[in-house]
């Protein structure tokens, strides 16, 4: 089964760190969160990558190109019958990775449609090149099945990012929460979909989240997979230094 991740914004609220290097080539601990993000899929045996490339796409595809030579001892022979052997291994066997490139302008639900000629299976998953989450992916998966829809959403409450205050009448503060979880659902990435989702898709300008899933929830066709435990997404720099915080503590729920 494929995994298509959506790689080609220019994350302009990071720009810090996407001035110089697409988003999903920003670090967390000194991988790059897309790296974090393949590893959750493949720790549940999900090892099928489709890139949708865009801003700074070629140095995703740089990147690789040489992870062989940068992940591995090896010995190399100069001349010109030249040869490389590696004398380690990864932990990445056996991926397969298609780098697309799918346009710098083509927004999310366009960037989708010029990758589905590498889909070939009934049911594919998706998500953002910038959440992660520990989340049980055969879990979403056999949900998705059970119900029989077109689409799959995971679902997760978001954490507000200002201390909250419950009010008494008088105007006395009855309780302070720093950051509480609140009530409400989000929308996580962590997609399933069946293929007739490509159907829905029209355009290079197409917005998945505000035109086709709303199209798909109005026909009853989009189902909320309920994730209680822990999101992250690497939206702004604050985030950023705070991915790396809890990788630094050795609090990364996200690695199996």
């Amino acid at each position: 089964m494929k995994t298509i991740i959506l790689c080609g914004g220019k994350g302009m609220r990071l720009h810090e760190e996407t001035e110089y290097r697409p988003k999903p080539l920003v670090t967390i601990g000194g991988r790059p969160i897309l790296w974090h993000i393949m590893q959750i899929y493949a720790h549940y045996g999900f090892r099928e990558f489709i890139l949708c490339l865009g801003y700074r796409g070629d140095m995703l595809k740089e990147y690789f190109l040489s992870y062989e030579a940068m992940s591995n001892d090896f010995t190399m022979r100069l001349g010109r019958q030249s040869a490389v052997t590696y004398n380690s291994f990864h932990g990445e066997q056996d991926y397969t990775v298609t780098l697309a490139d799918t346009g710098l302008e083509t927004m999310t639900g366009g960037r989708i449609k010029k990758v589905e000629k590498y889909v070939g299976e009934d049911t594919f998953m998706l998500t953002y090149g910038d959440g992660i989450a520990d989340i049980d992916i055969k879990a979403l998966l056999e949900y998705h099945h059970n119900h029989g829809r077109c689409a799959t959403v995971t679902a997760v409450h978001p954490v507000s990012r200002y201390g909250m205050l419950e009010l008494g009448d008088k105007g006395n503060v009855l309780n302070f929460a720093e950051k509480p979880v609140m009530n409400d659902w989000m929308n996580a990435g962590f997609f399933v979909f069946n293929r007739r989702f490509f159907d829905y898709l029209e355009g290079d300008d197409c917005f998945i989240e505000f035109d086709t899933l709303r199209r798909l929830a109005k026909e009853g066709e989009l189902m909320a997979y309920k994730h209680e435990g822990s999101f992250f997404s690497m939206d702004t720099y604050r985030d950023y230094v705070y991915l790396n915080d809890l990788w630094d503590k050795g609090q990364t729920p996200w690695i199996k």
